[in-house]
C-alpha cells in the first residue's frame, strides 16, 4: 500500500468567436457557501470570477460541438488552435502557436456502411482515422480472416480476399456488459457465457498469431492484397461503446464497427449466409502538414524568467467529439488563464497555458517542447497537467518528488475547503513514464503533477475510478459534449487557477529532490518525440 496523506486543509476567427458569444450557458449552479481559510483577496477574486462568471459551458460547447474532434494533422485541429488563440487575444492575453513537426494531413468525410444482403440494414460504424477512402460506393462480399495454421498458409490465403470486405477482429459472444450479466443472470449462465468469451479470446488470439503478425499490423498487411475494405471492432465492454482509433493502411479503407454490427456480419459470414456490404467512405489526404502547440502567456513581474506551466492536451481521436479526452482539460486550461488574467494580471512568475498537440500519438507535442526549450525547463517552478475527464480533483500523486507534499500542503491550506477537502495526496508517489503530458517533464526532473478524480464509487481505488471513463468515453464513439459535468469542470478550472497563482507567488521554487527509488526501479528516461508521421511507429 502506498502511503497517502489527507490534507484538511478558421472559416473565420470572427465567425468562431461569434459562435462562442451566441451560446446560452447551461444551468451551472454556484458552488455551496465557500469557506476561505485566508484573507488573500486574490483567492477570493479567482473564486468570484471562476464561479460567478464561469465560461466553461460556452467554451466547451464551441470546442466540442462546432469545432468537434481535433485529430492530429486534421484541418479541425489547426482551426481549434486558431480559435483558442483568438479567444486568448480577446481576453487580452498574449498567445501564439509553435510548430514542432509535421503529421499526416487527413480530413474525414461522410461514411455510410449498409448491409444489403441477406437483408437491408444500415450499420453503426465509421472509417478509422487516416483511413483511405472508397472510390464512390463499393458493394462486396464479407469474409472472415483466414484460419491459417502458419504464416506461410496465411500468405497463401491473401489472394482470396481480393475485392472483399475482410473481418479481422474476434466476435463478442454477447455485447452485454459483464456487470449486467452478473447482476441479472443465473450463476450457471454467467459461468457459461464467461467461459465462452474466454474461449473465443484464446481461439482468436491463436488465429491472429498464426498469421505472423499482430492485430495492430494486420490492416497494413492485408491492404496490399487489395480487399474492398478491412473491418474491425474493439468493444469497450459497455452498452453501445466502441473504441475508434487510426490506421496506417494506404490502399484499403479500414472500418470500425459497433460490437452489435460486427457480430451480425461475423455470424452471417460464419454460417455461409452471404453477407454483402455497400460502403461509401469519403476522406481526403492532405500530405504532411504542420502541427503545433498553442500557448498563452501572462508575463511575470518580479521573476519573469521563472515559469509556472498549466498544460492539457488539445488533440483527440475523432470517433466522437473528444469531450472528456481531453476537451475538458483544454477548457480548464483556457478558463484558468482567463480567470488569472482577470484576478492576477501581474504575477510574480510567468504563467504559461499550454494546449499540447499529438498526445494521442505519443506525447509528441509536450516531448518536443521539453526537447526544444531547456532554458525554460531549467527555470520552471512546477507544471500542472489536466487530463482527467470528469469530476472534481480528488487525487494528486507527488510523482516521486520528496518535498512536493509540503508545498502542496501549503497551497491547499489557502484554497477554499469545498475544493481542498476533496484532495488526497499520494506521498511520495512514483514518477510516471507515460500516459499523459506531465510525463514529458518528469523524465527531465521537472516537478510536474497530473490531477486525478476518484470520488463517486467507494468500491474502487481512488486513483482508478474515473466515472467509468475507461469504458464509456475514453477513445470511444460516445465521448461527446453531453458527458461533461459542468459544475465539476468549473471547479477544476478554479482550482487550477488557484494552484497556478499560489505557485507563481512562492518565495522559492519547488524543490527537485527525488525519492529513493525501490530496488529494481529507476527514474524514467526521456524519449524523443516523433516529429513527423514517418518517424512514428503508431
Amino acid at each position: 500500500m502506498k502511503p497517502t496523506v489527507r490534507l484538511e486543509l478558421a472559416c473565420s476567427l470572427a465567425f468562431l468567436l461569434s459562435l462562442t458569444a451566441a451560446v446560452t450557458p447551461g444551468a451551472t449552479q454556484m458552488a455551496a457557501a465557500q469557506s476561505f481559510p485566508s484573507d488573500d483577496p486574490v483567492i477570493r477574486a479567482i473564486w468570484e470570477e471562476g464561479v460567478e462568471r464561469s465560461q466553461v459551458y460556452e467554451l466547451g460547447q464551441v470546442m466540442m460541438d462546432s469545432i468537434g474532434p481535433r485529430l492530429t494533422g486534421s484541418p479541425a485541429m489547426a482551426g481549434a488552435n486558431d480559435w483558442a488563440l483568438a479567444k486568448y487575444l480577446e481576453w487580452g492575453i498574449e498567445a501564439y502557436k509553435e510548430q514542432y513537426g509535421t503529421w499526416r494531413g487527413w480530413e474525414r468525410g461522410i461514411n455510410h456502411i449498409d448491409l444489403v444482403q441477406p437483408r437491408v440494414r444500415s450499420l453503426e460504424g465509421m472509417a478509422a482515422a487516416w483511413s483511405p477512402a472508397t472510390d464512390g460506393p463499393v458493394e462486396a462480399e464479407v469474409v472472415i480472416l483466414a484460419d491459417a495454421d502458419s504464416p506461410g498458409a496465411f500468405q497463401a490465403s491473401l489472394s482470396e480476399v481480393r475485392g472483399k470486405f475482410v473481418l479481422i477482429s474476434r466476435p463478442e459472444p454477447s455485447c452485454r456488459p459483464q456487470e449486467n450479466l452478473e447482476q441479472f443472470a443465473r450463476r450457471e449462465t454467467t459461468a457459461r457465457m464467461t467461459a465462452e468469451r474466454e474461449r473465443a479470446i484464446a481461439e482468436w488470439n491463436e488465429r491472429v498469431g498464426n498469421t505472423g503478425f499482430d492485430a495492430r499490423s494486420l490492416p497494413e498487411v492485408l491492404h496490399v492484397a487489395e480487399p474492398a475494405g478491412i473491418i474491425r471492432s474493439q468493444w469497450s465492454e459497455g452498452w453501445g461503446v466502441t473504441k475508434i482509433f487510426g490506421t496506417r493502411a494506404l490502399r484499403a479503407p479500414v472500418l470500425d464497427l459497433s460490437c452489435e454490427a460486427y457480430g451480425l456480419l461475423y455470424r452471417l459470414a460464419e454460417n455461409d449466409q452471404g453477407p454483402v456490404l455497400r460502403v461509401d467512405a469519403q476522406a481526403r489526404f492532405l500530405g504532411e502538414v504542420p502541427v503545433s502547440n498553442a500557448f498563452a502567456v501572462i508575463p511575470g513581474t518580479a521573476e519573469p524568467e521563472e515559469y509556472v506551466i498549466l498544460g492539457g492536451h488539445y488533440d483527440s481521436w475523432d470517433g466522437s467529439d473528444g469531450a472528456l479526452d481531453n476537451g475538458t482539460g483544454a477548457v480548464a486550461i483556457m478558463e484558468a488563464m482567463r480567470i488569472l488574467k482577470h484576478a492576477v494580471p501581474n504575477p510574480r512568475r510567468t504563467i504559461i497555458g499550454a494546449l499540447w498537440n499529438g498526445e494521442e500519438q505519443g506525447l509528441n507535442g509536450s516531448r518536443a517542447f521539453v526537447e526544444d526549450h531547456p532554458e525554460i525547463l531549467e527555470r520552471t517552478h512546477t507544471v500542472f497537467n489536466v487530463d482527467h475527464g470528469n469530476g472534481p480533483v480528488t487525487f494528486i500523486p507527488m510523482q516521486g518528488f520528496a518535498a512536493a507534499a509540503g508545498r502542496f500542503g501549503e497551497w491547499l491550506a489557502k484554497i477554499p475547503s469545498e475544493l481542498s477537502d476533496l484532495v488526497t495526496l499520494e506521498v511520495p508517489g512514483m514518477p510516471e513514464s507515460g500516459g499523459t503530458d506531465h510525463a514529458s517533464f518528469l523524465c527531465a526532473g521537472v516537478p510536474a503533477f497530473s490531477f486525478h478524480v476518484g470520488a463517486g464509487r467507494h468500491d474502487m481505488n481512488i486513483a482508478d475510478n474515473r466515472w467509468d471513463t475507461s469504458t464509456y468515453t475514453w477513445h470511444t464513439n460516445r465521448d461527446s459534449f453531453d458527458k461533461i459535468v459542468f459544475e465539476d469542470l468549473r471547479d477544476d478550472a478554479v482550482m487550477t487557477a488557484m494552484f497556478a497563482y499560489l505557485a507563481s507567488e512562492d518565495p522559492d521554487r519547488m524543490p527537485r529532490d527525488r525519492r529513493t527509488m525501490p530496488p529494481g526501479e529507476q527514474w524514467p528516461d526521456c524519449r524523443p518525440p516523433a516529429r513527423s508521421s514517418g518517424q512514428s511507429t503508431r
